[in-house]
């Protein structure tokens, strides 16, 4: 019996990983070369020293601080957008991906934005990537724990041993902690474009990144803020016309403002996490 349950728990994880690099090898192929050089304005605006916290990603970069000399492990790092930047910031970055395609996209986009020799690329599920421990002064994820439920409590523990006990992880995943939310989002049939199984992570799930991630910080976002991608030019803000930042700007203040009140945390539909690794874990 339990070597049947393993064995079921493996096919279904091998299942789940092929099924994540597939969709993300037909992502990775719509990517044109035209694309892989990073915004200049991008770049701008996450590198200059006042950063805004009421946007999810400033303040990701604002609670990192300078990242020159540091080691960073981007973790489910696509086509290295992340990467390259966190890289052409002064870490120096490993990105791992199940996706081939991805990965491919990545090595070309450092090559293109001359950072090759600052960030190498592994393809590999994180539940089987063969990584030092104690190794990483960063542990950066963008969606990608809600990617791996199933496994998460596994996935969390590799991440904080290859934490150095005085580093950070820091996160960013789509949540969804209101019952009634739950209830309307289940009633309205919306079309997303997402892998089999995605979903957003739930308060007992946030509550085991807590056993792994110790001090854990989680700053709700996106209330209204779910809006932005109809509002922006291809959900991007810096190419954007000025009167369609600044309204976005002034969701983001609002979403802000109400997501501090008490109980308003769950109207959110992300947040940020981070943290230290856990003792036990480091």
């Amino acid at each position: 019996m339990v070597t049947s349950t393993a064995t079921h728990v493996t096919k279904a994880r091998e299942q789940r990983w092929s099924e994540e690099a597939a969709f993300f090898d037909r992502a990775a192929r719509r990517v044109e070369p035209i694309h892989l050089p990073i915004d200049p304005l991008a770049l701008q605006r996450y590198a200059r020293p006042v950063l805004r916290k009421r946007f999810n990603k400033e303040y990701r970069f604002k609670v990192l601080g300078p990242l020159e000399g540091k080691t960073l492990l981007d973790v489910g790092c696509g086509d290295g957008q992340n990467s390259v930047m966190l890289a052409r910031m002064g870490a120096r970055v490993t990105g791992i991906d199940v996706s081939p395609g991805a990965i491919e996209v990545a090595r070309r986009r450092a090559e293109v934005n001359g950072v090759a020799d600052r960030v190498r690329f592994l393809c590999s599920p994180v539940e089987e990537a063969a990584l030092p421990d104690r190794e990483f002064d960063i542990v950066w994820g963008e969606g990608i724990l809600h990617h791996v439920l199933d496994d998460l409590e596994r996935v969390l523990g590799r991440l904080a041993r290859w934490t150095k006990p005085d580093g950070m992880l820091i996160f960013s995943e789509p949540i969804n902690l209101s019952p009634a939310l739950r209830r309307i989002r289940r009633s309205i049939p919306i079309r997303t474009d997402a892998t089999p199984g995605e979903r957003p992570m739930l308060g007992a799930e946030l509550d085991l990144v807590r056993r792994h991630v110790s001090g854990l910080v989680m700053r709700p976002y996106s209330v209204l803020g779910r809006l932005d991608r109809l509002i922006l030019v291809r959900f991007n803000y810096e190419r954007s016309p000025v009167v369609r930042r600044a309204i976005v700007n002034a969701i983001a203040i609002f979403d802000w403002l109400i997501t501090s009140l008490p109980g308003c945390a769950r109207l959110a539909s992300t947040c940020v996490l981070h943290g230290r690794p856990a003792r036990g874990d480091a």
